[in-house]
């Protein structure tokens, strides 16, 4: 017990430290994140929905579709699949720790609460597409979710109380013995994480027990132009764009990011800064899986980020050499703990199947 307690404390001793060096744009204010309290009834019958295709308009998706448990509850495609008969145009991003956030999604177009994300995502149609409606009818069909609501203190399922009880669930989906956390970093890691907040300025914008300001900022990310060559893909992105009241948006041939929010020019192509928790298993990166690894994610950053007109000007190029590109890698594979991907955080029952999807449906004729 001496000893881990002497661990934690050298560990915060270091965090103490580096944070006087940090550039004075972004002041180092990492460390491990509060618990969080949630209502295990509730969480459980929020498990049960979350990986439930009958949420989806033809149960033939849930939301476990696209935030796969083995993914760190993100996307393992570049871009993510989209409800049958589309594809989608970003990459699904963790779900691990977003209870913690303020604002949601790549653009930040929901900065409320979780309830309205779990909405948009069940009733897009691009996404989800069900009715809620017809969803809490569903819901009052089957047996085993009539008593979870009851005993969740719920009564009768409807929808919003399922725009409850999944937010309740994702408070449970929080990094767990993450070495960051334990001060059970390597020297590697260590040497990493002074580059971090000191050298490398990532901590300008990858601040906080998060490891994200939760702004918005343009780095130059590449177009992923399978959003605009694939027309699955595109026909998503146009529900999307129209929906969303951006001009011209048959000939946009760029993701405009948080321009969807504000409708300034200055503001295309910026998007939400990710967490870095659970960087492991998040693989592909960005907003639309441009970047592979890790490695190559500090590569693209050493390099001063991408080409564009509205970069943020707080991207250089770091001058890293190859042994500190290492150490950095090392620091952020640090800040991954254990997978979520037992009994506790998936749902391994059966459910019933009386609304089985059709297969192949393009192909079927009456």
């Amino acid at each position: 017990m001496r000893l881990q307690l002497g661990k934690r404390c050298a560990f915060l001793a270091v965090v103490t430290a580096l944070s006087l060096i940090a550039p004075a744009a972004g002041a180092a204010n990492i460390g491990p994140l509060p618990p969080l309290k949630y209502d295990k009834a509730k969480a459980e019958l929020g498990k049960r929905l979350f990986f439930d295709r009958r949420l989806s308009g033809d149960a033939a998706i849930a939301c476990s579709s696209c935030h796969d448990p083995a993914n760190g509850f993100g996307s393992p495609e570049p871009l993510s699949r989209g409800y049958p008969g589309n594809g989608n145009f970003r990459n699904a991003p963790s779900l691990i720790n977003t209870a913690y956030k303020n604002v949601w999604l790549h653009d930040g177009r929901i900065g409320t609460s979780l309830d309205d994300v779990t909405r948009e995502m069940i009733t897009e149609d691009y996404i989800m597409n069900m009715d809620m409606r017809l969803m809490q009818e569903r819901l009052k069909q089957d047996p085993v979710y009539l008593k979870m609501f009851e005993d969740a203190g719920y009564g009768e399922p409807s929808n919003g109380k399922v725009r409850k009880a999944i937010p309740e669930y994702l408070k449970s989906l929080t990094s767990k013995n993450v070495p960051f956390d334990k001060g059970e970093m390597s020297a590697a890691a260590r040497r990493g994480m002074k580059l971090f907040t000191g050298k490398a300025g990532c901590v300008q914008c990858h601040n906080g027990p998060l490891f994200t300001d939760q702004q918005a900022h343009n780095t130059g990310v590449p177009e992923n132009f399978d959003i605009f060559l694939d027309p699955m893909n595109h026909q998503a992105f146009l529900a999307f764009a129209m929906f969303q009241g951006i001009e011209n948006y048959m000939n946009l041939k760029r993701d405009p990011g948080f321009y969807n929010v504000t409708l300034k020019r200055s503001d295309m192509g910026k998007f939400i800064t990710p967490g870095l928790r659970e960087l492991k298993y998040t693989a592909p990166y960005m907003h639309n899986g441009m970047i592979k690894t890790l490695d190559e994610v500090v590569v693209f950053y050493n390099s001063g980020g991408g080409e564009d007109s509205n970069k943020s000007p707080l991207l250089k190029p770091l001058g890293l050499n190859s042994n500190e590109r290492e150490d950095l890698v090392a620091f952020l594979l640090s800040l991954s703990g254990e997978p979520l991907v037992g009994e506790a955080h998936v749902w391994q029952e059966p459910y019933p199947v009386e609304y089985e999807a059709i297969s192949d449906w393009l192909e079927v004729r009456n």
